[in-house]
């Protein structure tokens, strides 16, 4: 177990085999899909506006399955326009009241993905297994978000993706205005406050924005799966030399572009040149990266790659190695004091502080054991930063068995999470 502390900050490239090994690290561990150095590049249109397959994710993976879906935009401060899909009953219909099982009927929930994928990576399983269907068959109102950059929401009022500057962005960018653009258009089109699912880093813009106090009033609560606050505990020796190279100059340097498309020839280059190296094992990269996976079934993780991943710009994979260097979750790390302090008045980016987030906002947390991103160790962190948090508001789960994946695409999450879930979001109707 590695904990990279604050003092090993800007430390320059070793060497050049650390770069790439770097860059590979911050590709692979930081998305589900990692099986791309294994399986070969897959190659996908990513279309301006879009379009793929003469639909969105209602008629690709929603509608077939007999469940209503609807398409919606929402516009950010930015200028960035997100698609949203809307789920707003079961296959069975159903009206007013309280659906099977005590949930409220049309009680809206927003699910927020992890980075380097999008919205469809909530339904890829059977209905049975999916949470939008689980939640939608319970009688909520279900509500699936796609981050800027990816698929669905490569749209701006005047950018395009074409351009440097639409890509001018950090995972800091969402905290501030996606996240609120998003948990806003709900709020506006049920009249109600939402329930919150993160995943990864849907979980760690969720803790961002409440830290600082944002949506906190507006939603009712939040269910974070494999929280992701601190990321300083690495147990790979592709995670140790990561934490030595200065990333940030290494993304800039030497893949030259804004967007970071894992299926590029910039990025596919050096995963491959990652697999080539001694001891390296490219066959099982979902296992050696998230951890090994307690209920995934292979078939289960190709239906995934048939999707995913997605782009997201360089400067949020730049932020999230700042985050295992540091030790510590700040705002984007320009470097240079100066570019900081035009950015921040001060010389080192502030700190989210995740004591600030008001004890008395209901979170329901749940990690595993042989999770290898929201490690053990890096979890205990954040929980001890909420050790001031309300106990009746505060619901932690720990299982030992599950890893990163288990907990969206696992074929017992259903059981084993998603039901404890839901009944937490029923203590607060």
């Amino acid at each position: 177990m590695i904990v990279v502390p604050a003092a090993g900050r800007r430390a320059g490239l070793s060497s050049s085999a650390a770069a790439v090994v770097a860059v590979a690290l911050v590709v692979l561990s930081l998305l589900p899909a990692v099986a791309v150095g294994a399986r070969g590049v897959q190659q996908q249109s990513h279309r301006h506006g879009g379009d793929i397959a003469g639909g969105g994710p209602c008629a690709l993976a929603v509608a077939p399955l007999g469940y209503p879906c609807e398409e919606h935009q929402v516009t950010t401060a930015d200028g960035y326009i997100l698609s949203l899909q809307r789920i707003p009953r079961g296959r069975g219909g159903g009206g007013g009241g309280r659906a099977a099982g005590g949930a409220r009927a049309g009680q809206p929930v927003l699910l927020q993905h992890g980075v380097l994928v999008d919205g469809m990576s909530w339904l890829l399983a059977s209905p049975e297994e999916s949470l939008p269907f689980i939640l939608a068959d319970r009688g909520f109102d279900v509500w699936i978000a796609n981050n800027r950059g990816t698929r669905w929401s490569r749209r701006h009022v005047s950018l395009d993706p074409s351009s440097r500057l639409y890509w001018n962005w950090s995972w800091d960018d969402l905290v501030v205005n996606d996240l609120p653009a998003m948990v806003d258009y709900v709020c506006s089109q049920t009249r109600q406050k939402p329930h919150y699912v993160g995943h990864s880093m849907g979980t760690l813009v969720a803790l961002a924005a409440f830290s600082e106090g944002r949506l906190v009033d507006q939603l009712k609560s939040a269910a974070l799966l494999t929280p992701v606050a601190y990321l300083a505990h690495i147990t790979t020796p592709i995670g140790i030399l990561l934490a030595r190279a200065f990333v940030g100059e290494l993304l800039s340097d030497l893949l030259g572009v804004a967007e970071f498309n894992p299926l590029a020839p910039p990025v596919t280059n050096l995963i491959r040149a990652f697999c080539r190296r001694p001891g390296m094992n490219c066959y099982d990269l979902v296992g050696s990266i998230t951890g090994k996976n307690y209920c995934l079934n292979s078939s289960a993780v190709d239906v995934f790659l048939e999707y995913e991943p997605q782009p997201t710009s360089t400067k949020t994979m730049v932020h999230f190695a700042q985050t295992v260097r540091d030790g510590v979750l700040t705002k984007y790390d320009y470097v240079l004091p100066e570019w900081n302090i035009a950015s921040y008045g001060q010389a080192e980016p502030p700190v989210y502080e995740m004591s600030n987030i008001p004890a008395g906002f209901p979170l329901f947390l749940t990690y595993g054991g042989r999770d290898s991103l929201a490690d053990p160790a890096d979890v205990r962190l954040l929980l001890d930063d909420l050790r001031g948090h309300d106990r009746d508001k505060l619901t932690v789960q720990y299982l030992d068995q599950f890893a990163h994946l288990d907990f969206v695409i696992g074929v017992c999450a259903r059981d084993y999470v998603y039901k404890d879930m839901i009944a937490f979001f029923d203590r607060f109707h």
